[in-house]
């Protein structure tokens, strides 16, 4: 459970990395972000039926070839619609106060995060109320004991020392690995990634040498923001229950992953993640659940007591 929580954090924990790494701004923002691709999937699911489009289309296909097509059509629709909402938030929001005082840029982030969630409040955009989600597939849980593999019937009491495990756990460590594995690939292999290291390192350098900043910039906000509608997915499917504010506390969890883990630093944005990860759940497993909050946040200042750049951050030279 720490993991499958871990490696969703993980992807939201991305978005604050990088915008922050490229721009020096905290958006605040992007856990709402988070919450709109939850939504965004749900009506896909629900309502277009998205999901089932191939089997529909080919109904002699096998079912489940069509489902993981139809499921990963799901998340590519709302990874392009939180990447659309990011490049909006930052041409109109972001991009006039780039030049201003960084107070200014956060108090306009924290209001595009609270607009984000009534204005998806409103009954005629999401709902006021808590929505079931509804999985594209049916829950499989497997044991692991002294017998081997076996699935997990309902009801049926689990064998001391045995392992269990689901296929959403499944479903969202191998999808979150192929995004993380997607994303270094970006960052290191393409030229528009060399342009993200080349505006982080020193942006007016960067736009001596030719690169278009602003376009960089939007880009870094659109990759962020399609990680966090693909994790709104994922962790709908783990817990499926949505709400408009449901951004707030995995968002704010994702940033202090992201700094425990040295914010700026990709590597380090996914270790602090799986670290948040298991913290959340043994401490509501071991201590209390009101206290998995708490014990979340108190990582937070005990690394930056012992190490202020996080784990993977190392100081450097604020630039003018």
């Amino acid at each position: 459970n720490g993991l499958q929580l871990g490696f969703v954090y993980a992807l939201i924990a991305l978005g604050y990395t990088m915008v922050y790494g490229i721009v020096r701004l905290i958006n605040f923002a992007h856990g709402d972000v988070f919450m709109v691709g939850s939504f965004i999937s749900f009506y896909a699911i629900s309502r277009f039926q998205l999901h089932t489009w191939l089997v529909r289309l080919i109904p002699n296909i096998p079912p489940f070839l069509g489902l993981l097509v139809g499921s990963i059509t799901v998340v590519i629709v709302a990874m392009v619609a939180c990447a659309l909402l990011a490049f909006i938030i930052e041409r109109f929001a972001y991009k006039p106060l780039r030049d201003a005082p960084r107070i200014s840029l956060l108090i306009t982030a924290i209001g595009v995060s609270f607009f984000l969630e009534y204005f998806g409040a409103l009954n005629f955009v999401f709902t006021p109320n808590f929505i079931t989600y509804k999985r594209p597939f049916d829950v499989t849980v497997w044991e692991i004991g002294k017998g081997g593999i076996s699935v997990l019937k309902e009801g049926t009491a689990v064998n001391e020392g045995s392992v269990i495990f689901s296929n959403i756990f499944i479903i969202i460590v191998v999808a979150s690995l192929l995004m993380l594995i997607g994303l270094q690939f970006i960052v290191q292999k393409t030229k528009v990634g060399k342009a993200m290291r080349a505006v982080a390192y020193d942006k007016y350098t960067a736009r001596l040498m030719g690169i278009n900043t602003d376009a960089i910039i939007s880009t870094t906000f659109m990759i962020g923001a399609g990680l966090a509608g693909a994790a709104g997915m994922l962790y709908a499917i783990a817990f499926p229950s949505i709400i408009f504010w449901m951004g707030i506390l995995p968002g704010l969890k994702a940033f202090v992953a992201a700094v425990v883990g040295g914010i700026g630093s990709i590597p380090g944005a996914v270790v602090g993640a799986l670290i948040m990860g298991q913290a959340d759940v043994l401490s509501a497993a071991y201590i209390s659940s009101p206290m998995r909050d708490a014990i979340s946040f108190s990582i937070l200042i005990l690394v930056l007591l012992v190490r202020p750049t996080g784990i993977f951050g190392e100081a450097s030279r604020e630039k003018a």
